[in-house]
């Protein structure tokens, strides 16, 4: 066979630095978008300054305090240098020092321990006794279970008096705890239900992952997108100057001729770096207005009455009103929230599913489960409602027909243990 050449047509989608760029922003929340220009300003000498509101205060976590003066520009430390840290109130014979220490920087941010006793051995050159030894010592530090090798190491670590019938319980009869079956166990091990339920309450109140208990906790601030309010009758949009930023370019650059080639291809480049970002930004802006306007055309019972009008609104239903890409959606809904009369809103708590009734209408399963929750709160706790009997108010009361089965998944979701489990 003879080679020939074949000339061809292809069309193919290539994605250049704009929409790669677009697509990055369209992820980042309004304040990440602002100090992502920042950090590009550093390179870009044309970048003069990103203009947005700076009044953010009101927008803050509720509930936090001004740090003391002595505790401002402290250093965060770690689990591991908090661990570490204690090793000096503690005797550890120094030629052990090394292995704790190796033993300590081996947890993993649980606080369990994920080294096996003969790489431990091997690595500090130490004996088998004495790896156990350091392991001791780790285990000897607060909070009581850091250093377990399981999650029932952990819980027996933490408690003290009630040992070894823990150990079994946890070892032969986990159904019994699971399920709170006091009778059983005070039967088995001849206690009463008084002692039973008190070792089992010791039990729940342990904690799985003890190494949280020292993690560094960052104070995290929701600053939403816009501002959702009604103005006679109507419901309009006020988005914030942070969720679509200014970028101000610099004064000494806009009529600035360099004399030299090389300058001029490195102006080239960083204004041409600079419109990508501009597109990239409005792109963002633009996509993430279509999506909210949406939301609150599609939500508007919602906005004027509460929670139990939620609609349902799925990325899909989205997607084909606005002629988007399902992941475009999603990308511009993460981590973004608009402020609203009921709070702080995440855009992702507007998609909800719905249960399709006889009528052919749907109804959100955020607001059956609501409902459920309502019914239970309210019921007779002598005679609490079984799930068919949830079933029958919800058709009867609401006008909602599901199955029983939905009344079980609901009601595990929302943490509400059955009928049997209530009283």
């Amino acid at each position: 066979m003879k080679p020939k050449i074949v000339q061809e047509q292809k069309l193919q989608l290539k994605m250049n630095q704009s929409l790669i760029q677009s697509i990055q922003l369209l992820q980042f929340t309004g304040m990440e978008v602002v100090e992502y220009i920042q950090e590009m300003a550093k390179e870009n000498p044309l970048i003069e300054d990103v203009s947005y509101d700076y009044e953010l205060e009101s927008f803050k976590q509720a509930g936090e305090t001004q740090p003391a003066i002595g505790e401002i520009n402290q250093k965060e430390e770690s689990m591991y240098d908090q661990l570490k840290n204690q090793l000096y109130t503690i005797h550890v014979p120094e030629n052990l020092r090394p292995a704790v220490l190796f033993g300590i920087d081996s947890l993993n941010e649980d606080g369990y321990l994920e080294l096996d006793l003969e790489t431990w051995k091997e690595q500090c050159a130490i004996s088998y006794e004495q790896a156990e030894e350091a392991l001791g010592w780790i285990q000897s530090l607060e909070p009581a279970g850091i250093g377990a090798r399981s999650l029932k190491e952990c819980i027996l670590l933490q408690l003290a008096d009630a040992h070894t019938l823990a150990e079994e319980l946890l070892e032969d009869h986990l159904e019994w705890l699971a399920d709170e079956d006091i009778s059983a166990i005070g039967e088995h091990f001849q206690i009463s239900e008084t002692e039973a339920s008190e070792i089992v309450q010791q039990i729940k109140a342990c904690h799985p992952k003890p190494g949280h208990l020292l993690s560094v906790k960052k104070t995290e601030y929701i600053i939403p997108e816009a501002y959702i309010y009604e103005d006679n009758g109507k419901w309009k949009i006020q988005f914030y100057k942070w969720h679509s930023p200014v970028i101000e370019i610099s004064d000494a650059y806009k009529n600035f001729q360099p004399d030299e080639q090389e300058a001029a291809n490195y102006l080239k480049e960083k204004y041409q770096q600079l419109n990508w970002l501009k597109q990239a930004v409005q792109f963002r802006g633009n996509t993430l207005e279509r999506v909210i306007e949406t939301i609150v055309q599609k939500q508007q019972l919602y906005f004027a009455h509460g929670a139990f009008m939620l609609q349902p609104l799925t990325l899909k239903d989205l997607a084909a009103e606005l002629d988007m890409h399902i992941s475009t959606i999603s990308r511009a809904i993460t981590n973004k929230y608009v402020q609203t009369k009921h709070g702080v809103i995440p855009l992702k708590f507007f998609l909800q599913s719905g249960v399709k009734q006889k009528n052919g209408q749907q109804t959100a399963s955020f607001v059956i489960k609501q409902l459920i929750g309502e019914l239970i709160k309210n019921e007779d706790k002598q005679k609490p409602l079984s799930d068919q009997a949830i079933k029958i108010r919800l058709q009867e009361e609401f006008g909602i027909t599901v199955a029983r089965r939905t009344v079980v998944k609901y009601r595990e979701q929302l943490g509400l243990p059955a009928s049997t489990k209530r009283k």
